[in-house]
C-alpha cells in the first residue's frame, strides 16, 4: 500500500516504473465475498491509513480504488466510507493511526452517515491545550512498574514474567545510557570533554526525491576527537563509522506523551522510537500490553497444547493489531446508534456493559 494517490500509482504502473499491484491487497476480494454472502448490518475494516489510497485489480484484471471496489461489491444497499483514526484520541496511551472503514445497510446508520459524514465517535482526548481530556500518557500507563535495566541479566527483570527486557551489549548500552528523554542516540554529544556542538543527525531528500540520512554526521568529537556515544560500526582500520539507518532508531519516547506506535520490533532498541523514556532499555512485554490496552480485557496468553507463548508471537500480535480499547469505543458507539441513541455524550463516558451482547443475529 502506498501514500501516493491512485492516479500517480496507475501512471507509474503503465509507464513500467512500478511493478503490478501487490497480490496481498487482493485479500479484499474473498473478504468481500464473505460480506456479500452474510450481508451484515455493519462491515468494519481496519488497515493502515494508506489503504485509502490503494488500488487493486479484480478477477478480470480491472483496476479499482479499494474503497470504490468495496462500494461496488456490496451494492446499493450499503453506504460507507473510510477515515483515518488516531487511537490516542480515544484514550489509548499510544499514538497509532489506522484507516477505519465502515459500511452499513442499516437505515438508521445510513441516515446518520448522510447527515454527519461519519460513523466514528467524536474524539474524547487530545494534546495539552485542546478542549478535550488530555491524552493518556506513557507515565499514566506504566509509571508504577518496577524499574528495569538492560545492562545485565540480573537487572533486566524476572524471566518468568512479562515485565522483563532483553539485555544490551556494552556498546549499545553506552549509546542508550547517554540518550536524553525524547531524543535519539544519533544526536548524543561528547561525554569525554562535554562539548555539545557536534552536528546532529539529519535526513533529507536526494535529487531523486528519496529520503536519505546524512553520511556526514560525525562519530568523533570535533573538539577532543573522542568517540561519541552514537550508533556506529567498526571498520577494518580500527576506526568506526556512523551506523546507517533511520534517525528515529535508538530514540527514546517521552513520558508526558502517549507511546509511539508499537510494532513487531518493539523489543529492539534499533527500531523506531522504542526506548523507554528514562530507563536504559526498551519497553517490557508487560508495558507493551498496557500501552496496547490488553490489560483492560480478559486476555490470556495461552496455547491449546499448553506450551508457552513465545515472545515473538506476542510481539507480532501487538504489532499487527490495533488497541482493543480504542476499537471498543468505536463499536460501542455504533451499537448505541443502532439503538437510536443519538447521544452527544462522548462514547467513552458511557457504561455499555458487555461489548458483544448486541452482536446477535437479526
Amino acid at each position: 500500500m502506498s501514500k501516493n494517490g491512485r492516479g500517480k500509482l496507475l501512471s507509474a504502473i503503465r509507464q513500467g516504473n512500478r511493478p503490478a499491484m501487490d497480490v496481498r491487497n487482493r485479500l479484499i476480494l474473498p473478504t468481500l465475498d464473505v460480506a456479500v454472502t452474510l450481508r451484515p448490518r455493519i462491515l468494519l475494516l481496519e488497515n493502515v491509513p494508506e489503504m485509502l489510497n490503494t488500488v487493486v485489480s479484480d478477477e478480470r484484471g480491472r483496476v479499482w480504488d479499494m474503497i470504490e471496489l468495496i462500494t461496488d461489491r456490496l451494492g446499493e444497499d450499503y453506504l460507507g466510507k473510510g477515515q483515518v483514526v488516531e487511537f490516542a484520541d480515544f484514550g489509548v496511551p499510544q499514538r497509532r493511526q489506522r484507516a477505519i472503514t465502515i459500511f452499513t445497510r442499516d437505515p438508521t446508520l445510513k441516515r446518520r452517515l448522510k447527515s454527519t459524514s461519519s460513523l466514528i465517535p467524536p474524539a474524547s482526548h487530545g494534546p495539552t491545550g485542546s478542549e478535550r481530556l488530555p491524552w493518556i500518557t506513557l507515565r499514566d500507563a506504566i509509571g508504577d512498574l518496577p524499574p528495569l535495566d538492560a545492562g545485565s541479566p540480573e537487572t533486566a527483570g524476572d524471566q518468568t514474567g512479562f515485565h522483563r527486557v532483553p539485555t544490551l551489549d556494552a556498546m549499545k548500552y553506552w549509546w542508550v545510557r547517554h540518550t536524553p528523554e525524547g531524543a535519539g542516540a544519533f544526536d548524543n554529544q561528547c561525554v569525554s570533554c562535554g562539548f555539545n556542538d557536534n552536528p546532529t543527525h539529519r535526513a533529507g531528500r536526494d535529487k531523486n526525491g528519496v529520503n536519505r540520512t546524512s553520511r556526514e554526521t560525525p562519530v568523533y568529537c570535533l573538539k577532543c576527537g573522542a568517540l561519541l556515544p552514537r550508533p556506529s560500526m567498526p571498520q577494518p582500520d580500527g576506526k568506526r563509522r556512523l551506523m546507517r539507518g533511520f534517525t528515529s532508531a535508538y530514540r527514546r519516547m517521552r513520558y508526558d506523551q502517549p507511546a509511539s506506535t508499537l510494532t513487531r520490533n518493539l523489543s529492539y532498541a534499533c527500531s523506531d522510537r522504542k526506548l523507554h523514556p528514562t530507563q536504559h532499555r526498551v519497553l517490557s512485554l508487560e508495558e507493551a500490553m498496557r500501552v496496547h490496552t490488553l490489560d483492560q480485557f480478559d486476555y490470556r496468553w495461552q496455547r491449546a497444547d499448553g506450551r508457552r507463548v513465545s515472545d515473538k508471537t506476542i510481539r507480532e500480535i501487538i504489532g499487527e493489531s490495533i488497541p482493543p480499547a480504542g476499537l471498543a469505543v468505536i463499536t460501542r458507539h455504533l451499537a448505541k446508534l443502532l439503538e437510536g441513541m443519538d447521544d452527544p455524550t462522548p462514547a467513552y463516558q458511557h457504561d455499555y456493559g458487555p461489548l458483544f451482547e448486541l452482536a446477535t443475529p437479526e
